[in-house]
């Protein structure tokens, strides 16, 4: 027995010193390849970003390509160790694959960015056409990561036998179609239709700026179930993507991002109109964040004292309108104050008169004490008396 154990422990310390000899140096020339390609390929766009995005799935795969050559050259193939290490290492090659077309995905993803979404993603109109595109090569890129994963364990379960024909199965059979429509209908899967959905009817975009739930702010980031709008406060609001497609919503940069904005005052009826234009044209000039398509005053409310004041401004965006905004109601505060005190709101009234002496009729008691308008008791003589009483002549009271 001992004799039978020695050399099948020598083997396998064998078989250990080969494997790791050839995971060292698979490594290193995994390290000494992603050089080179970076070396190589550093300006020539495709090329350049695979040996960006790829070393560390080439390395990986090298790896266990070394240690399945070695382990092939160095053990029995009747050790009985042998099939769980060679199961594991199919299990290894196909999530390296896996890992490494992921990669490939995304250089796609950043090429075709480069391509047609490019260059900045402002508040511009210029810049609606390259947030669509943005927006929907990442949803694709998403979708297209999340089904190479699902392809990999597909085929990560097919390398055991007692999954190999039901993976068989779901390859073949049409009827995953069916099973896939049915899950649509739950939860988790409305989610992923909805964020699709979002992609490409160009709902939203990222960067564009959105008000909901009384928040102001910009999409930040669409992803296949939810979408994180980063609030004006730098606050993220994260809302699953079946919100934007049962819930109404304000989006700010649809199609085109100029927009305009209101400010209000409040004055008095003796401000002069024309110098508050005059006023008003003199800041807007001074202000870059004016884009001149509206710079207009008027009087829209004269009721309780005061005359409301409505100016419309416009903006090339929503951060600049803010801003401008910002800037017209404080110069025209300042004008109010410094050129036309007289112009703030007043309080008026007048007093009224001092209501003139009206004569009191005077109050005639009969003999026996009662009033002549027969007083607070009448009816009968127990009344007459509790008359005479409480509201008898003071003589008659003293008495």
């Amino acid at each position: 027995m001992p004799e039978e154990i020695l050399p099948a422990a020598t083997n396998l310390a064998v078989t250990l010193a080969w494997t790791t000899g050839a995971v060292v140096i698979a490594y290193f020339l995994g390290v000494g390849v992603t050089w080179a390609m970076r070396r190589i390929c550093a300006h020539r766009g495709w090329l350049a970003d695979i040996a960006l995005l790829t070393p560390r799935p080439i390395r990986a795969g090298l790896m266990v390509t070394g240690a399945s050559i070695a382990l092939q050259r160095s053990s029995p193939a009747d050790a009985s160790w042998r099939p769980w290490v060679d199961q594991s290492l199919r299990i290894a090659t196909i999530a390296t694959v896996t890992w490494f077309v992921a990669k490939l995905v995304t250089v796609v993803e950043r090429r075709m960015i480069d391509k047609f979404g490019g260059g900045d993603t402002g508040l511009t109109d210029a810049d609606l056409q390259r947030r669509k595109v943005r927006t929907q090569l990442t949803v694709l890129r998403r979708l297209a990561i999340a089904v190479v994963v699902i392809l990999g364990l597909a085929a990560a379960l097919m390398t055991f036998p007692s999954f190999a024909d039901v993976g068989k199965t779901l390859f073949a059979s049409a009827g995953v179609l069916s099973v896939v429509a049915g899950l649509a209908a739950q939860t988790s899967l409305g989610s992923v239709f909805a964020g699709l959905q979002i992609a490409f009817t160009d709902a939203i975009r990222v960067g564009d700026v959105v008000v909901l739930e009384k928040e102001w702010g910009r999409i930040e980031e669409i992803t296949l179930t939810y979408v994180v709008v980063q609030v004006w406060d730098e606050r993220r609001l994260v809302l699953p993507c079946t919100y934007f497609t049962t819930t109404p919503f304000q989006n700010w940069t649809r199609s085109a991002t100029e927009i305009l904005g209101t400010v209000s005052l409040d004055v008095d009826f003796s401000v002069s109109l024309d110098e508050m234009r005059a006023e008003l044209d003199r800041l807007l000039d001074r202000n870059e964040l004016w884009d001149g398509r509206s710079g207009v005053l008027q009087v829209v409310d004269a009721v309780g004292g005061t005359v409301r004041v409505r100016i419309t401004v416009s903006a090339p965006n929503a951060g600049a309108l803010w801003d401008l905004q910002c800037f017209i109601r404080e110069g025209m505060v300042v004008w109010l104050q410094n050129s036309r005190g007289g112009a703030l709101p007043r309080w008026r009234f007048e007093p009224a008169p001092a209501p003139e002496s009206v004569p009191q009729p005077r109050r005639e008691f009969s003999r026996a004490g009662a009033r002549a308008d027969h007083g607070l008791f009448s009816g009968s003589d127990a009344a007459e008396d509790r008359n005479r009483a409480f509201d008898g002549p003071p003589d008659d009271k003293q008495a």
